[in-house]
C-alpha cells in the first residue's frame, strides 16, 4: 500500500499558494475535496495523483460551461465520480473514467487524447460511455433500444462502463428538477424502463430503489406526496410495533454472543404504489410496509451460512413462522450475487413481519452489488460468475440476425424483471431459467440445435408437451427428432429472450426461402400470360388477393393458400370493379375533381409545439385538439401526457399507462406535458367496478343513484352474483375525474357495498 500523506500535503500546499477563489471555484474545490476524502477512506490502493490529474483535465475541458441549474458543469462529473466511489465502492480507474466521462462527447478532446494521458483502460471505458450516450435523446423511433443494445455490447468488454452509466443517470435524476416537464417525463420514463431494471440485475438495490422513487416522484407527484405523508403519519406506530417485536429477539441473540445490528427497513414509495396498483388495495391494506433486517458480524471460525440458520432457529423459537414465505438465498445466491435468508413470522401484535438475515459481507454485496466483489481488485470480476453467463446469453441474442430494436428491448426486459427457477439435467447439472420458463426454453438453454429439433420432454420421468411450464427442482430430459423444425406457434411456448431470438431466426429463414420459391411461380405465371412481371403488375396482383406485402403474397403462393389462375391477364382485366380498383381510383381521385385531388396531395404542414409550456387540452364546438388513447382512456382530471403521432395529432395517455411508459422511453422527443381545460359540456367513457354482499334491492339502489343523483348516462351494466357476493362493471359517460370520485364516495356508502373503484375497460 502506498503512502498517501505526501499526495494530500502537495494538494493542500498547492491550494494555499493560490489567490482567493471565486464562488464557483470554491464550490468545485469543495466537491473534489469531498471525493478525495471518501476515496482515501476506502480500501483501494492510493492513487490520488492519478485522480487529481483526471480532475484537473476535466475541469479545464469543461471550463466556463454551466448546467441548466446554473452550477459549473464540472460539478456533474465530480458527483458521478462520488457515486462511483462512495455508493458503488469502485477504485481509481472508475473514478477517473467518471470524471472524464463527458469530455469526448462535449469538448474538442478525442479518445486518443485520453489514451495518451491516462492509458488504454480509462480510454476504453470513456469511449464505451461516449458510444452509448450518443442516441439517448435521438428522434429515431428505436433510438433507445439501439442505445440499450450498444450499452449491453459494451458491458461485455468492461462492466465498469455500465456501472458509471448508472451513476451518471442517478445524478441526472437527483437534479431533474431544473429540467422542463416534457424532458422530465422522458428521462423519468426511460430510467424506469431501462436503468432501474439494469441496476436491479447488477444487484445495486439501494440505487435501483432511488432511481424508481425519483422517476415516480416526477411522473406521479400527487401519489408520491400522498404515500410520503402516509409513511410519515404512520411512522410512530411502526416504530412501536418494531420495538415490541425486537425486544425478545434482542435478548436471545445477545445471549448467543452475536455482534449484530437489527433495524426496520421501510418499503420504498414506488414499490408501495406498485403493490397498491397491482393488487388493487389501499395503503392500509399492505401488510409488509416494513421488513426487519438483521446484519451480523460472523464469529471467527463459524460458517456464515450456519450462523444465518442459527439466527433463524432463534427467531422461530419465539415467533410462529409462515412456511410458504421462506426464501433461502444463502445456499443458492441469486444471479446478481444477492445472498440473504428471508422468513416471515407472526409478530406479537398479530401482524406478519418479514425478516432478512445477512452477514456484513452479504449486506455490502446487496447494497453495492458486484462492485463489492472487487473491492480490492482493479480488473474484471471473476470469469465464472452468473453475471458472465448472463452477458454471454445477451451477446448471443445481440448476434442473432437483425432483431427489430423495440422487440429486442422487450425480450431483454423479459429477462430483467423475472425471478429465477433452478432446473436439473438428467445428469444432475443445474440450469438457471426465468420464472415461467417452459420445457422448450430449457431445450434452447442446453443448445440451439437441441431446441430446434425438440419434439417434447420428460419432466421428472413423465412425458410433457413443449409448452409445459417448469418449476424449481424439476429434472428435465429433452426428446429430439432430426425431422423436427421450429414452428410459428412455438413463439407462444417460450418466455426466454434467447429461445425467442433463435426461433425467430429460423422462421425468418424459412419465410425467405418460401418467398423465393413463390416468386418463381408468380413470374412463371406472368410469362405464361405474356405479361411483364414488373413492379406495377406485381403490386396489382398482390392487392387483388388482399396482400399488402409482396413477400407475404409469395409465401402464400408457395404454401398453396393462394392458387394462381392459368391466365393472369384475363383475371386482372375482367375484375376492374373489384375492391382493388375502387381503392386505386379513390386514392388517385381518377376523373373526379382534379383540383381537390391536387389539394389533397399537398402534404399538410405538421403543427409546431412549444415544449416549454404545458399543452392545453381543449374542446371547442365539439372539436378536440387531441385524441384519447384507446389503451387507457384518460378523462379530464387524470394525470396525463401527450404523444405527438406521425400525423401531428396529440394522443393523450394516462401517465401510469404501460404503453405511455414505452413511448416515453422510445420516443422521448415527442412527449408533451399537458393540462386539461374545462370540459363541462363534454363527456368521456369511464368504467366503475363495484363489489359487495348480494342483497335484495342493492342493484336497483346503485343504478338509481347513478342516473338520478349524477344525471349520468349508463352505457353498459354487467353484474354477477355468486355465493352471496356480487361483482359488477358499469360503463358510463362522465365529464371528469371529479364526477367519478363523487360517485365512488356516494356508492361506497350504500349498505352491503364493500368496494367501488375505476378500472380500465
Amino acid at each position: 500500500m502506498e503512502d498517501n500523506t505526501k499526495d494530500t500535503k502537495d494538494i493542500q500546499s498547492a491550494g494555499e499558494a493560490k489567490p482567493a477563489l471565486s464562488a464557483d471555484e470554491q464550490m468545485i474545490q469543495e466537491g473534489f475535496d469531498a471525493l478525495l476524502k471518501d476515496y482515501l477512506a476506502s480500501n483501494h490502493r492510493r492513487k490520488v495523483e492519478r485522480i487529481t490529474k483526471a480532475f484537473n483535465f476535466a475541469n479545464q475541458a469543461h471550463a466556463g460551461v454551466k448546467r441548466r441549474s446554473g452550477e459549473p458543469y464540472i460539478m456533474h462529473p465530480i458527483a458521478v465520480a462520488h457515486i462511483v466511489c462512495k455508493e458503488m465502492g469502485l477504485g481509481s480507474t472508475s473514478i477517473c473514467s467518471a470524471l472524464l466521462h463527458d469530455v469526448v462527447e462535449d469538448t474538442e478532446y478525442t479518445v486518443d487524447d485520453i489514451r495518451d494521458m491516462f492509458g488504454d483502460k480509462i480510454a476504453q471505458i470513456v469511449d464505451g460511455l461516449t458510444k452509448i450516450s450518443g442516441g439517448i435523446f435521438g428522434e429515431q423511433a428505436s433510438a433507445q433500444a439501439e442505445n440499450f443494445r450498444k450499452l449491453l455490447l459494451t458491458m461485455s468488454d468492461d462492466i465498469r462502463v455500465i456501472l458509471i452509466k448508472i451513476a451518471d443517470r442517478l445524478h441526472n435524476m437527483r437534479t431533474l428538477g431544473s429540467m422542463l416537464p416534457a424532458k422530465q417525463f422522458k428521462i423519468a420514463g426511460e430510467t424506469l424502463y431501462l436503468y432501474a431494471p439494469m441496476a436491479h440485475r447488477l444487484g445495486l438495490f439501494s440505487i435501483k430503489t432511488e432511481l424508481e422513487d425519483l422517476s415516480f416522484k416526477y411522473e406521479h407527484p400527487q401519489e408520491y406526496e400522498f404515500i410520503k405523508e402516509k409513511l410519515k403519519s404512520t411512522e410512530a406506530a411502526r416504530n412501536a410495533l418494531f420495538q415490541h417485536f425486537a425486544e425478545p429477539v434482542d435478548k436471545k441473540l445477545k445471549a448467543m454472543g452475536l455482534s449484530y445490528e437489527m433495524r426496520a427497513r421501510v418499503k420504498s414509495i414506488y414499490s408501495i404504489w406498485n403493490k397498491m396498483e397491482s393488487k388493487g388495495v389501499t395503503f392500509e391494506d399492505i401488510y409488509d410496509i416494513y421488513a426487519v433486517r438483521i446484519i451480523f458480524d460472523p464469529l471467527p471460525g463459524v460458517d456464515e451460512k450456519n450462523q444465518c440458520w442459527d439466527i433463524y432457529s432463534a427467531i422461530t423459537d419465539i415467533y410462529r413462522i409462515r412456511p410458504d414465505r421462506i426464501r433461502d438465498w444463502v445456499s443458492r445466491p441469486k444471479a446478481n450475487g444477492y445472498q440473504a435468508l428471508h422468513l416471515t413470522v407472526m409478530g406479537p401484535d398479530g401482524e406478519w413481519v418479514e425478516i432478512q438475515i445477512r452477514s456484513r459481507r452479504m449486506d455490502e454485496i446487496a447494497e453495492k452489488g458486484f462492485a463489492a466483489h472487487w473491492k480490492y481488485k482493479e480488473h474484471h470480476v471473476e470469469e465464472d460468475t452468473e453475471l458472465d453467463k448472463w452477458l454471454q446469453t445477451i451477446t448471443e441474442i445481440l448476434e442473432s440476425p437483425d432483431p427489430n430494436a423495440l422487440d429486442f428491448l422487450d425480450t431483454i426486459k423479459l429477462n430483467l424483471f423475472t425471478s429465477e427457477i433452478f432446473v436439473f439435467t438428467p445428469k444432475g447439472d443445474i440450469k438457471t431459467l426465468p420464472q415461467g420458463a417452459t420445457s422448450l426454453d430449457f431445450a434452447y438453454a442446453l443448445h440451439t440445435d437441441v431446441g430446434n429439433h425438440c419434439i417434447g420432454a420428460k419432466v421428472n420421468h413423465r412425458l410433457v408437451p413443449l409448452s409445459h411450464p417448469l418449476a424449481s427442482g424439476d429434472q428435465v430430459e429433452i426428446l429430439t427428432s432430426r425431422s423436427q423444425e421450429p414452428q410459428a406457434e412455438w413463439l407462444n411456448f417460450v418466455t426466454t429472450a434467447k429461445a425467442r431470438a433463435k426461433i425467430d431466426a429460423v422462421l425468418k429463414r424459412v419465410r425467405k426461402e418460401a418467398a423465393k420459391a413463390g416468386e418463381i411461380k408468380v413470374i412463371a405465371a406472368f410469362k405464361r400470360a405474356d405479361m411483364e412481371p414488373n413492379t406495377s403488375n406485381l403490386d396489382k396482383l398482390c392487392m387483388y388477393f388482399g396482400f399488402s406485402k409482396r413477400e407475404e403474397f409469395f409465401c402464400a403462393v408457395e404454401k398453396g393458400d393462394v392458387v394462381l389462375p392459368e391466365n393472369i391477364k384475363k383475371l386482372l382485366k375482367e375484375k376492374t370493379d373489384n375492391v382493388l380498383f375502387k381503392y386505386v381510383k379513390q386514392a388517385l381521385r381518377v376523373g373526379t375533381k382534379p383540383k381537390e385531388a391536387e389539394i389533397e396531395q399537398t402534404p399538410k404542414e405538421k403543427p409546431r409545439f412549444d415544449k416549454s409550456k404545458p399543452y392545453i387540452l381543449r374542446e371547442e364546438a365539439f372539436e378536440r385538439n387531441y385524441v384519447i388513447a384507446e389503451c387507457c382512456k384518460p378523462i379530464p382530471g387524470d394525470e396525463a401526457l401527450g404523444f405527438i403521432n406521425d400525423d401531428g395529432n396529440v394522443v393523450v395517455h394516462k401517465r401510469s399507462c404501460p404503453i405511455a411508459m414505452r413511448l416515453k422511453s422510445s420516443f422521448g422527443e415527442r412527449i408533451l406535458n399537458t393540462e386539461w381545460s374545462s370540459h363541462k359540456n363534454a363527456s368521456f367513457e369511464a368504467t366503475l367496478e363495484i363489489k359487495g354482499i348480494d342483497s335484495m334491492g342493492v342493484l336497483n339502489t346503485i343504478t338509481k343513484i347513478i342516473s338520478d343523483d349524477f344525471n349520468v348516462n349508463i352505457q353498459r351494466l354487467l353484474i354477477e352474483a355468486k355465493d352471496g357476493v356480487f361483482e359488477g362493471k358499469i360503463k358510463m359517460k362522465v365529464h371528469d375525474v371529479e364526477d367519478i370520485q363523487k360517485m365512488c364516495v356516494t356508492l361506497s356508502k350504500i349498505n352491503n357495498v364493500k368496494s367501488v373503484g375505476r378500472v380500465a375497460d
